[in-house]
């Protein structure tokens, strides 16, 4: 199959057509023809490099729904026709022990839709059926392209963390990533404190459901709710004072955190000694969870709030990624 796709062709370029041949299906393998793509800041990460591990020329993408097209004689659970979503990863070894405990996001041998193989900035995406996540009926596939990856990295914490609905947390840097993750925590029943340094989102911040939005700048309003958090979950990718947001967890509280902080993160030990306090963190989420996740969306209504651009307009959708104004994903409509 012919595949008409935009890519990158060193680091920082801007992306141009590229037409590519996908070659022949696999057995365990579906074909999906891609309908709207999200923009990932992983993206731009991977276009740039940052992370040393790019092969060019690459077609990033990775928050892909769309239709099924063409199925593997092995292929299990998906037809042609069926509408599904592809995150992050599109493969896993589906033997080892991590795989058959359910945590196919764990597999050492996993399969990254835009590592070392072509995504979704495309008219066609391949992977492995068992990471093609099933839509649910109702939902509003325009929306749900950024729930393949940055709604389930905040929402598998949730479940990761033990979350109660009478719990009091916090979420820092009200993003791409934040945002998702006030909704979910709203809807979870949780008491939602929001940090973050642009006092021009408050009111945004409120109207997702936030309860208090803090200054993160302001180390008073951070010590003004010292000890009352359960759960914190960090979503920014650069340095903070990290023992000043342990200090708002509530003993055995736990911080988490998503944001890819490049750098060692300073934490003193008696952070964590004196409230038996913990620190830990997580990439996306089984395959099984999404499906969970996606039901809880169509449920709830959670959807990410995006700014939506033709495919054609793709170089401007990246610049406005890059010059942090997405308000608060982009998604490109096929």
């Amino acid at each position: 199959m012919k595949v008409r796709a935009y890519a990158a062709n060193e680091p920082g370029a801007k992306l141009k057509p590229y037409t590519y041949e996908l070659g022949e299906l696999g057995s365990e393998q579906v074909d999906i023809k891609v309908a709207y793509c999200g923009i990932c800041h992983s993206d731009l990460s991977m276009i740039n490099d940052d992370w040393g591990m790019t092969q060019y020329p690459i077609v990033p993408g990775h928050e892909i729904v769309g239709e099924v097209v063409a199925a593997g004689e092995a292929v299990k659970n998906i037809k042609i026709g069926d509408k599904v979503g592809l995150g992050w990863f599109s493969a896993s070894c589906m033997s080892c022990h991590q795989c058959m405990d359910g945590s196919h996001h764990l597999c050492a041998q996993n399969e990254s839709t835009i590592v070392g193989r072509h995504g979704g900035f495309a008219d066609y995406v391949r992977g492995h059926w068992s990471w093609a996540i099933p839509l649910p009926d109702g939902i509003d596939m325009s929306k749900a392209g950024p729930l393949l990856c940055g709604g389930i990295t905040v929402f598998n914490p949730i479940i990761l963390a033990g979350v109660q609905p009478v719990d009091s947390v916090g979420v820092i840097g009200i993003g791409g990533l934040g945002h998702m993750a006030i909704k979910f925590l709203k809807h979870w029943g949780c008491e939602v404190i929001a940090f973050s340094s642009n006092a021009e989102k408050k009111q945004q911040i409120l109207n997702m459901g936030a309860d208090r939005v803090i200054n993160s700048k302001s180390p008073d309003e951070i010590n003004s709710i010292s000890g009352r958090l359960k759960f914190i979950l960090n979503t920014t990718n650069v340095s903070l004072d990290w023992n000043s947001y342990l200090a708002t967890l509530a003993p055995k509280g736990k911080f988490h955190t998503v944001g890819a902080v490049l750098e060692p993160m300073a934490i003193a030990a008696f952070s964590l000694i004196g409230g038996e306090k913990s620190v830990s963190g997580s990439p996306l989420g089984s395959p099984a969870l999404t499906k969970t996740m996606l039901n809880f969306c169509v449920r709830h209504n959670i959807y990410p709030t995006v700014e939506e651009f033709p495919f054609e307009k793709i170089n401007d959708a990246m610049a406005h990624l890059e010059q942090g104004k997405a308000r608060f994903r982009i998604v490109l409509r096929n």
